[in-house]
């Protein structure tokens, strides 16, 4: 199957030459971070969602929801190739938030790309969902920075004890260079991210299983987040509001006017 470009370009407001350059992908990059949020209901209400491409397009492109992950980088990906981009999936370390010597799972899909014509790939990534995501992508080459306005990444190379080069992609905040997850460039497929989908989605253990988890950057590069009942909401020169929802209606209402989240019908979200 693939995926209906007009379609899919129609939600994500772009309206651009549909070729397989670097200017291509850096727009269409940038339109699908802004336009479709990342969400977890699937996972919070109890199961693990389709990677199916006819299904990925039926939630994300025509019935109002975001995803994670593995649902937009699987879009992405499939419309890159569709315009004539060479597209590999790999496989990140989230280090984000984790305790000095965590060891935490390959649980995140990135892609790297190579456009036709041009020698130096790309990593794209539009489904981090955090406030230190990419908006568009980075040159694969060690020390290349990307100011994305107003974000500001590095791509940088670190010392490991495997036998593949480890990247390790940092995002700008506060003044200084914070980690947010490591890869190597092996290669890994399809099946691969349905078994991780499966445990992330389903496993007691995953905070996308205990809560509800949406991001959105907004035009203006203001960045919403919501955590169960916190809503923080970041403005482009880092001030933050966070208040408390009062409970499950207040939370269906966010998602639907600050989200354009349309919550599934008769879904019992936790309060």
């Amino acid at each position: 199957m693939t995926l209906d470009l007009d379609a899919y370009f129609a939600r994500i407001g772009w309206s651009g030459e549909p070729r397989p350059t670097v200017e291509v992908l850096r727009s269409l990059h940038r339109a699908h971070a802004l336009g479709i949020p990342f969400e977890n209901l699937d996972a919070v209400l109890g199961s693990a969602p389709s990677l199916d491409l006819a299904d990925l397009e039926a939630k994300l492109v025509r019935g109002g929801r975001g995803g994670y992950c593995y649902e937009h980088n699987t879009v992405l990906a499939t419309a890159l190739r569709q315009l004539g981009f060479t597209v590999t999936f790999l496989a990140a370390r989230v280090v984000l938030g984790a305790a000095p010597g965590d060891i935490r799972p390959r649980s995140h899909i990135l892609l790297r790309v190579d456009v036709p014509g041009v020698a130096t790939p790309y990593i794209a990534d539009v489904g981090f969902g955090d406030v230190g995501a990419l908006l568009e992508p980075i040159e694969l080459v060690p020390g290349a920075e990307l100011h994305d306005t107003p974000r500001r990444h590095r791509l940088v190379t670190v010392a490991h004890d495997g036998p593949l080069e480890m990247w390790e992609l940092l995002a700008e905040q506060g003044g200084s260079w914070e980690p947010q997850y490591t890869f190597t460039l092996e290669p890994f497929e399809p099946p691969d991210f349905e078994m991780i989908n499966w445990y992330v989605a389903t496993s007691p253990r995953s905070p996308f299983q205990q809560a509800v988890y949406v991001r959105r950057t907004l035009p203006d590069a203001s960045h919403l987040a919501l955590a169960g009942l916190d809503l923080v909401e970041r403005a482009e020169d880092g001030t933050v509001k966070e208040r408390l929802l009062s409970g499950r209606d207040e939370v269906v209402r966010v998602l639907r006017d600050d989200f354009g989240i349309r919550v599934p019908e008769g879904a019992e979200l936790p309060a």
